[in-house]
């Protein structure tokens, strides 16, 4: 199967890192594993078939604790899709799915290198996302 779209460029548009002080970072040192990975995927309509998407992982403790470290990157990916592709729903698949499957190992590793750079070397994301599998379970 042929791609219907083709990725023009894709860059960090933003990246965050906080953690306010010592005594948060040696707390969250020892309770980053209570940590979730979210990620949020957004598009916007450019000029001659083009998309903006803006794919968004945020690292992040839920609890409510006074002593938190916060991490968040928006990766965006400009997308030329094809003029053949009029369906709505196949224009969904390719943001939310084929552009994700595409442009996620970049993003992964740079998101790593944000949370081992700021201090958490030993943090990894055991789980690959599966774009496909949570594409699948929306449209169900």
């Amino acid at each position: 199967m042929t791609e219907n779209f083709k990725i023009l460029a894709q860059f960090v548009k933003d990246i965050s890192c906080e953690t306010p002080d010592i005594q948060s970072y040696i707390f969250v040192k020892e309770n980053i594993s209570k940590y979730h990975l979210n990620i949020d995927i957004k598009s916007k309509p450019l000029k001659n078939k083009m998309i903006e998407v803006n794919t968004t992982l945020k690292f992040e403790d839920k609890e409510p604790n006074e002593k938190k470290s916060y991490f968040e990157i928006i990766y965006a990916s400009i997308v030329k899709v094809d003029e053949e592709v009029k369906d709505k729903k196949d224009l969904e698949k390719i943001i939310l799915c084929d552009v994700q499957n595409k442009i996620y190992p970049n993003l992964e590793k740079t998101f790593l290198n944000l949370l081992h750079n700021s201090g958490f070397p030993e943090v990894k994301l055991d789980k690959k996302i599966d774009f496909t599998q949570l594409y699948n379970q929306r449209s169900n």
